[in-house]
């Protein structure tokens, strides 16, 4: 059994003219967003987790609202594709949970993949989580949808 968490990172600034992307910071909603999912997180992540972060500054302050250690890779950045997502994160062979903390688009488009959704990706909101398992069931291997939850329902 593996568990896949995506986490898009939270509600950030626009970019400034000339300014670098992977500069921009979250507002004061996003770190409310962040704290918020945080708190949900933290009880319920498992032991042992792996936590993975675009080294973008907006993803970074979201990750670091959880309090633990995260690697940050450049795979995650937003020109990533679902393909450096899932070799990073060792879907579907690895064991254990993995929370990846990105952008959109690769993170619905991981998500679409991984559910067999008709179309290029998912939505997710700015902030939210999809929690994803991969399990057996009577020899047979199943994604499931354990949870997909915005931080403004929190």
């Amino acid at each position: 059994m593996m568990d896949l968490i995506l986490w898009r990172h939270a509600e950030a600034y626009d970019a400034e003219e000339g300014q670098d992307d992977l500069l921009r910071t979250l507002t004061a909603r996003g770190e409310k967003q962040a704290a918020r999912m945080a708190v949900w997180l933290d009880r319920q992540l498992p032991q042992g987790l792996r936590v993975l972060a675009s080294p973008a500054r907006r993803t970074q302050q979201t990750a670091q609202a959880l309090g633990r250690k995260f690697k940050m890779r450049a795979e995650l950045l937003p020109n990533g594709s679902p393909a450096d997502l899932l070799e990073l994160a060792r879907w579907p062979e690895g064991r254990g949970a993995v929370l990846v903390v990105g952008h959109q688009p690769m993170l619905g488009q991981t998500a679409a993949q991984l559910l067999g959704v008709q179309g290029h990706e998912c939505k997710l909101r700015k902030g939210a989580v999809w929690w994803l398992r991969r399990r057996e069931r009577q020899g047979e291997h199943q994604t499931v949808l354990l949870a997909a939850l915005s931080p403004d329902y929190l």
